[in-house]
Parts: C-alpha cells; sequence; structure tokens
C-alpha cells in the first residue's frame, strides 16, 4: 500500500487589495506559499518569482535530507534572481517575498520557511503550527516582552525581520524534517489567513471538509467573510494510504499563475531608513514590513514601542480627564436647571413648595422643600388633598405662591 498525497491550492486576492501578490502551488512532492512585498509591482514579481524558481525541483527524492538540500539551494537561487531582478530593474528596489515549502518523501517531509506565511499538521484532531513567524512581534513574545494575545493587534504586527529579496546574499531560511503518516492533513497559508481567521475555525475546517479542494475554498471564504484586508492563499496536502497510487495535476495560483511583467514607475520604489529596508505593501489597512540589519535596530524599535506606549496612556489619560469635566459639566448644568423649577407638594403633615423637579437619580433627590406652610393637608378637600400628595408642578416660584394662596382657600372652605 503506497502513501499518497492529494492536494489543492487556491488564492484570492481579498476584499482590499487591487492585485494580488502571492504566489500558491501544489505539485508531485512539492506545495508552497509566497506572500510578496514592495510596492505596487514588486510584491507579485518577487513571489512569482521565487516561487518559478522552486518548481524546478518539484520531483522524486531517495530521502528527505536530499529534499531538505535541494530546498535550501533552490531558496539561495530564487533569492539571487530577486537580486539580479533589482539590479537589472530598479523600480522593484526593495521587493521582497516569504516563503513556506514542503516537499514529501514517503513517510517525511522536508520543511523550509522564511517570513511570515505558515506551515500547519492537523493530526488526530489537533492543529499544530509547525513555523515560527519571522517577525518584530513574535521575537518580543519570544522574548516575554508582549503576549500572544497582545501581538494580534500590536501596531508592528506586520514587521518581518527575514525575507527573500534584495536584502541578503545568504537568507537565514528554517529548513528541518519531520515525519507525516497516514491521517495527516498540511496546510500552507499566507497570513491573509492567519491574520483574520484563528486557528480554532481554522481546525473546525479542517476536521470538517473531507477533500483537500473544499477545505481550501472553505478556508478562503472565512477570510472573506472576515473581511480579507489581505490578499490570501491557501494549500492543503492530504496524506493517505493507497494501493494504486495517485495522480496529481499540478495547480500554480496567484502572480505565479501569471506572466511576470516588469513595468517602470518611481511609485513602486521604496522608501529607505539607515540599516533598515522598508517593504511597503500595497493597501491602507495594511502596515510597512520591514528588514533589519542589525540587533541594536530591534532595540531602537521596542524603545521606541515603549515611547508609543507612554504616549498612548498619556493620550488616555488626558482623554478620560477630558471626558470625565465634560460629565461633571454636563451634570452641573442639569442639576441647575432642576433648581429653577418648583412643585408643591406634602411635607410633615402640611403644604409645603419644593425647588427642584419630582425626579431622583437612584438615592439622590433633586428636590428639596424650599418653604412649607402652616396649611394642613388634611383639611383640604379630597380630590385637592389627592393633587398635593402627588405634587403640583410649577414653572416658578410665583406660580407655586399662586398655587399656595388656592390651596389655603381651599382649606378655609374646607
Amino acid at each position: 500500500m503506497a502513501l499518497v498525497t492529494e492536494s489543492a491550492a487556491v488564492s484570492h486576492v481579498g476584499k482590499v487589495r487591487s492585485n494580488n501578490q502571492d504566489s500558491g502551488y501544489a505539485g508531485q512532492s512539492l506545495f508552497a506559499v509566497a506572500d510578496g512585498m514592495g510596492g505596487h509591482a514588486g510584491g507579485d514579481v518577487a513571489s512569482a518569482l521565487a516561487l518559478n524558481k522552486l518548481l524546478e525541483i518539484d520531483g522524486e527524492y531517495s530521502s528527505a535530507v536530499d529534499a531538505e538540500f535541494a530546498l535550501q539551494e533552490a531558496i539561495v537561487s530564487a533569492n539571487a534572481i530577486l537580486a539580479e531582478a533589482v539590479y537589472e530593474h530598479p523600480e522593484l528596489t526593495g521587493m521582497g517575498t516569504t516563503l513556506s515549502a514542503l516537499v514529501r518523501v514517503g513517510h517525511s517531509v522536508a520543511l523550509a520557511h522564511i517570513g511570515d506565511s505558515r506551515i500547519y499538521r492537523f493530526r488526530d484532531g489537533k492543529l499544530a503550527q509547525i513555523t515560527t513567524d519571522h517577525t518584530f512581534v513574535q521575537r518580543l513574545v519570544d522574548n516575554g516582552r508582549i503576549t500572544a494575545e497582545e501581538a494580534k493587534v500590536h501596531p508592528r504586527r506586520s514587521v518581518l525581520m527575514r525575507v527573500l529579496g534584495d536584502v541578503d546574499s545568504t537568507p537565514d531560511v528554517d529548513l528541518q524534517v519531520m515525519d507525516t503518516r497516514p491521517g495527516d492533513r498540511w496546510l500552507l497559508c499566507s497570513d491573509g489567513l492567519t491574520g483574520v481567521v484563528d486557528n480554532d475555525q481554522i481546525a473546525a475546517a479542517l476536521a470538517e471538509n473531507p477533500s483537500p479542494q473544499a477545505v481550501a475554498d472553505v478556508l478562503v471564504k472565512e477570510s472573506l467573510d472576515h473581511g480579507a484586508p489581505d490578499n490570501v492563499t491557501v494549500v492543503i496536502v492530504d496524506i493517505s494510504e493507497s494501493f494504486t497510487g495517485s495522480t496529481y495535476i499540478a495547480q500554480t495560483v496567484g502572480a505565479a499563475s501569471r506572466p511576470i511583467a516588469f513595468g517602470g514607475g518611481s511609485g513602486r520604489r521604496s522608501t529607505r531608513m539607515p540599516g533598515l529596508r522598508l517593504h511597503p505593501r500595497v493597501g491602507p489597512t495594511q502596515p510597512s514590513h520591514f528588514e533589519a540589519q542589525s540587533d541594536d535596530y530591534l532595540d531602537e524599535l521596542i524603545d521606541e514601542d515603549r515611547r508609543r506606549s507612554r504616549r498612548r496612556k498619556l493620550t488616555w489619560l488626558i482623554g478620560s480627564i477630558v471626558v470625565v469635566l465634560a460629565i461633571a459639566l454636563g451634570l452641573f448644568i442639569s442639576y441647575q436647571w432642576t433648581q429653577s423649577r418648583y412643585f408643591v407638594g406634602e411635607s410633615n403633615g402640611h403644604v409645603a413648595v419644593y425647588q427642584g423637579i419630582q425626579q431622583s437619580i437612584g438615592p439622590i433627590s433633586l428636590s428639596h422643600v424650599y418653604q412649607e406652610t402652616t396649611i394642613t393637608v388634611d383639611n383640604l378637600p379630597s380630590y385637592t388633598k389627592s393633587q398635593v400628595q402627588n405634587t403640583i408642578s410649577a414653572d416658578s416660584i410665583a406660580a407655586a405662591q399662586k398655587v399656595v394662596q388656592n390651596l389655603e382657600q381651599a382649606a378655609g372652605n374646607g
């Protein structure tokens, strides 16, 4: 009984982006996702160039170690191709791409990863994230400076510390070999999925959908249902046993499925800072990505975040004080208005003039006795007595005193 793979790849531009800078591939033994960045055209060019170079190693291997070596060589070559493309087309300066790839060899898989695309394994109903994001916030999480929950909303959550591109001639790629077995389901995806769909929803989709194509479609739809502010690419790889083996049709999706075109225009040139290379993604909802060249800049970014945190706390404090003062002023003005009102009611068995209004706020009364008269409530006719006990409103003190005079006459007649 042979160990076979079934797979599917889906990519969508999302609801905000104007072009798809993701690339995905599902082939014979190779499966990969690349998420490009670097301006209007640089991102799609970067992911497409990197993935197309990687496709050359899709085939059979005698061991997973050989596949791991092939991945490493292909990624280094892809990185060199990106650097050469920038040299020949300066308008692409600053472009880069993430890359997460898997090669299945028998009961093993060779994995390669750089950036913030991810590889997951779903086994026995449990989802495990295999790769670690090469991001600024992940570095903070690893150092215990912030929690994983805080990382999801951190203002620098999209800052990449490692990418392929014109950054480093020898990119630092994570490589590993792992076992795989029948029933395993592997997920490779760009952060367009993980940025908006949580792990519980991903696990549910992987568990509930029988075919790779179905689960890929469901996950992309989940991203779209959550607003899809970024491109989203999903590759699903199922490991199963079969007597007959399997046939496959290679799928290339996203930017790599289209011809690569190098255009001109200064609008695609990235901004540079000393020691930093900025990788802006297109679209107002995605913060800039950049690669730091030394650990000194990591410390600088941490210090800057501390300053931002202090400024946010100060802003929040000032805003809270302003809100409290506004509420206090509103309450004061409202109270002053209530004290311009009067009504006639009962106090200690006598008719009394009250200043304020009949309502109260919880235990706080909004009125007090302004004048207690000598008129006994019990001496009033029944209907008039009931009116006093239920209070009689007056717009002014003069109006209230007029009501008292009428009540005095009623009491005398009674």
